[in-house]
Formats: structure tokens, C-alpha cells, sequence
């Protein structure tokens, strides 16, 4: 048998005020007194008393909570920014729902209008697939959103954003490659998540290109967009790396750490010593690169960063307060998966070629 639910007027029932006394002292509001306040408050907890929220939300125009649409609950990059957006939402009392796109614009689309139904007061979109061919159907729905690390080509004008700088981001990894004297340095890389993949495989160039360094196709490969889960980039990241190493490189710079990881193990089964024969680079800087053997050196994101600054710009739309944008600077992260070059015999013929 269901037990009854405690009511604002069971409570003033209980109390011998009124509903509207009842209902002002549980808001705070300054026309009750304090302690008529305190009283009904405790009131309102030793009965059990829980708010309404569907109830207060037709009131208040506002449900307080947020819609947050991730890539896959799988990747080991998300748990960091779902930690910052939760942080920031729950100090300003608000709930995150949570949803999976799988990195298919029109699933995203499809969230996004759930959400909407649901009245969310605003959406935070990780990897967002959106381009301007869904402009109409998100002008029509009106909700404040707030992209991380968009990875759509091309965006209505209807977003702000959070991303990290990929390209500088690449640049750093193969600069301290660089460093280390290697000159024939590979790139791997992915076609499904296509903006922050350009930057990198950008980065990756001009960096060699400022070396004076004639980067060749046969030291980069971009996996085709066949696969969605970042599980799948370790398996792909094994597939890759003999054709990579038998192009003649010395370091690999990896897309992300799950390639990288991939790479490593594959390092392990074809017996290639990391780093004495091949130095690797990732790129997100997840838990995992740190436990690896080796632990690997990595481009470090701001994750938990994101997800605050993401949220606090959802927070400023919100309160009808200017949005503002941001890029954030990475770091290098550097442990024992890179070291010095010892070019071997079979290495030196790429190394002649590379610098011509």
C-alpha cells in the first residue's frame, strides 16, 4: 500500500498556519519571521516532508536541471569533464541528466530534443556532431547550449564553446620529439572526431615543416570513421602500428592515449622496445597513460576544467549574463614512453630522406 505523501497543507494543518505561511517559510521568504521560519522548517522534517519539483517548476518557469550529451560513458577522457560539470552544477543546486550520442549527429539531435521536452534548462554537448543543417530544428527549440571540444566542421551561430588548443596541443608532442632528435616521426590518427583530429594532424605538420623536415604520407595514417567506441581505438591503434613502424619512424605521435595504449601493446607483442627503438606520444592524458609499462608521455588536457568552465558559461546564459568562450592551453606530460633517438642501422636511410 502506498504511503501517503506529506503535503504543504498537511504541514500547515500541522503547524495551524496557512498553506501560503507554510509555503513561504520552506522558500526563505523574508515575510515570515525567522523563527516561524525555523519552526516549520523542522516541522516540514520530522514529517518527511519532500518539495515538489514538477510543482515548483510550473511556478518558476525553471526545472534546475542541466542536460549534458556525452560521446560514450565508455570513454575514459569523459569521467574528468562529467566530474567539472557536476561540480559546478551541483554548487549552484542544479541536477545533470546524462546521454549518449555514440558520436551520431542525428542521436545527438535527438537527445537534444528529448531533453528539451523534458524542460532541462540548458544542454552541455561533449563532441558535438551538430552542423548548420540542423539550424532550423535547434532555432525552433530555444535552449542555451554549451559545446566541449566540438568536433563539427561547421556550427550554426547559435553556440558557445569550451575546447583545448589541439593544435598547439600537437605541436608540443612532436616539439619535444623533436627535442629528443628524432626527425622520421609518425602520426596516428582518426576520421570520427574530424575538427580536433584536423588540428592535430595540422600540428603534427607545421611542427616538421618548422624543423625544416619533409614529412611523408607513409608516416601518417587516419583510421577511416568505422568505429565509435574508444575501446575500439586500442585495437585499431595495434592494427596500425607495423604499418607505421615498417615506414621506417623512430616516435609516433597518437590522436589520443587510447591509440597510444594500442601502439604499446602492440610495441610488446612484436617485440619492439618503447622507448629505446620507438618513442610514443598520446594525447588526453588520461588515468590509464600514467599505470601503462611504460608509462606514457602525453599531451594533458584541463578535463575537469572543461567541464567547470563549460558549466559556468551554461550557468551565465542563464542568468541572462554575456556567455563568453574559451580556449584552454595544454601541457606536456612527459614519463618514460619518449627518450633520447639511438639511431639503429636500419633507421638511418629514413633519417637521410627525412631531412632532405
Amino acid at each position: 500500500m502506498r504511503q501517503h505523501e506529506v503535503s504543504i497543507a498537511d504541514i500547515a494543518r500541522a503547524a495551524g498556519v496557512s498553506h501560503t505561511t507554510v509555503s513561504r517559510a520552506l522558500r526563505e521568504s523574508p515575510l515570515i519571521s525567522v523563527e516561524t521560519r525555523r519552526t516549520i522548517q523542522q516541522l516540514a522534517r520530522e514529517m518527511g516532508y519532500t518539495p515538489n519539483l514538477v510543482a515548483q517548476s510550473l511556478q518558476t518557469r525553471r526545472t534546475k536541471t542541466l542536460g549534458l550529451v556525452v560521446t560514450s560513458i565508455a570513454d575514459p577522457f569523459l569521467g574528468d569533464v562529467v566530474k567539472g560539470v557536476e561540480e559546478v552544477a551541483r554548487a549552484a543546486n542544479f541536477s545533470v541528466l546524462l546521454a549518449t550520442s555514440h558520436n551520431d549527429p542525428e542521436q545527438e539531435m535527438a537527445i537534444i530534443e528529448t531533453f528539451h521536452r523534458r524542460r532541462v534548462d540548458g544542454i552541455l554537448i561533449e563532441s558535438s556532431r551538430i552542423t548548420n543543417n540542423y539550424k532550423d530544428r535547434f532555432e525552433h527549440l530555444r535552449i542555451p547550449t554549451v559545446l566541449i571540444n566540438s568536433q563539427a566542421e561547421s556550427e550554426a551561430d547559435l553556440f558557445h564553446w569550451v575546447s583545448v588548443d589541439d593544435y598547439l596541443g600537437a605541436r608540443m608532442a612532436v616539439e619535444h620529439l623533436l627535442s629528443l632528435g628524432h626527425r622520421a616521426i609518425g602520426y596516428l590518427g582518426v576520421n570520427n572526431r574530424p575538427r580536433s583530429n584536423r588540428q592535430r594532424l595540422q600540428g603534427y605538420q607545421d611542427a616538421l615543416s618548422a624543423a625544416k623536415i619533409a614529412w611523408q604520407e607513409s608516416w601518417m595514417v587516419v583510421l577511416p570513421d568505422n568505429h565509435t567506441s574508444h575501446d575500439e581505438d586500442v585495437s585499431v591503434g595495434q592494427a596500425a602500428l607495423p604499418l607505421l613502424y615498417g615506414a621506417g619512424i623512430t616516435a609516433v605521435f597518437c590522436y589520443n592515449d587510447m591509440l597510444a595504449v594500442g601502439v604499446l601493446l602492440a610495441c610488446r607483442r612484436l617485440g619492439i622496445a618503447v622507448p629505446a627503438q620507438l618513442s610514443v606520444v598520446g594525447f588526453d592524458d588520461i588515468h590509464l597513460a600514467g599505470y601503462m609499462v611504460p608509462a606514457l608521455t602525453t599531451i594533458h588536457q584541463p578535463k575537469v576544467q572543461l567541464g567547470q568552465m563549460a558549466t559556468q558559461v551554461l550557468l551565465d546564459l542563464l542568468q541572462q549574463r554575456p556567455g563568453q568562450n574559451h580556449i584552454l592551453l595544454p601541457t606536456l606530460v612527459q614519463r618514460a614512453s619518449t627518450a633520447q633517438l639511438v639511431v639503429s642501422s636500419h633507421q638511418e636511410a629514413s633519417h637521410r630522406q627525412a631531412e632532405r
